[in-house]
């Protein structure tokens, strides 16, 4: 069996990070300023997304006593993640921001952070769909990226950020190999980098 392989065109750059955060919040804005839940609940998909690299199945499934907000706790449980596994992730404190923010603002009662109109949780296709709509309203970003750009994003970043802890970024998305999280170390490699900064 070949081994995946993760190509930079896989997940957003910066630019096209930025501009999807961007699109989503300006969204959002008009939304609250309206008594709209949908656009703020958009909002919210993309930072999660962004933020905790989750599956869209696991964003899907999400319940809110699955999310850890007190005081200096901000993390989440993965309920039956891929191969029937718990887990737990941790985010920073902005997005925790954003999450308590968005139940405060929330008028439903659904045990699902993402819900439906109908109140029923959002199917991964409807998650996906968010994602498409604001991505067309966002000229930067790439018409090939999908919903689960977000996590292979998410995962970069991490990546990075952590000084290339390979093992850190395949507790976070849950990974049962470290040879499936190495995907990530073949298209961000510091010391090929440097070594080629170096090169006359």
């Amino acid at each position: 069996m070949s081994q995946w392989i993760i190509t930079p065109d896989k997940y957003l750059n910066c630019e096209e990070e930025k501009a999807i955060r961007k699109t989503a919040l300006d969204l959002a804005i008009i939304a609250r300023s309206r008594g709209n839940q949908i656009d703020v609940r958009n909002h919210l998909i993309i930072e999660v997304a962004l933020g905790t690299g989750l599956r869209v199945s696991e964003l899907s499934n999400l319940k809110i006593e699955d999310l850890h907000l007190g005081k200096g706790q901000n993390t989440l449980i993965v309920r039956n993640g891929k191969g029937g596994k718990d887990r737990v992730i941790g985010f920073n404190s902005k997005l925790k921001s954003l999450i308590l923010d968005y139940l405060d603002y929330r008028v439903s009662c659904s045990q699902y952070l993402f819900h439906s109109e109908r109140g029923e949780k959002m199917t991964r296709f409807g998650i996906g769909r968010v994602f498409k709509t604001i991505a067309e309203k966002t000229d930067v970003v790439a018409p090939h990226h999908s919903i689960h750009s977000l996590r292979h994003t998410y995962a970069t970043n991490l990546y990075k950020a952590s000084g290339y802890n390979l093992r850190l970024v395949q507790k976070q998305l849950g990974h049962s190999s470290i040879m499936t999280t190495s995907v990530y170390s073949d298209v961000i490699n510091k010391d090929l980098d440097e070594a080629l900064e170096n090169m006359d």
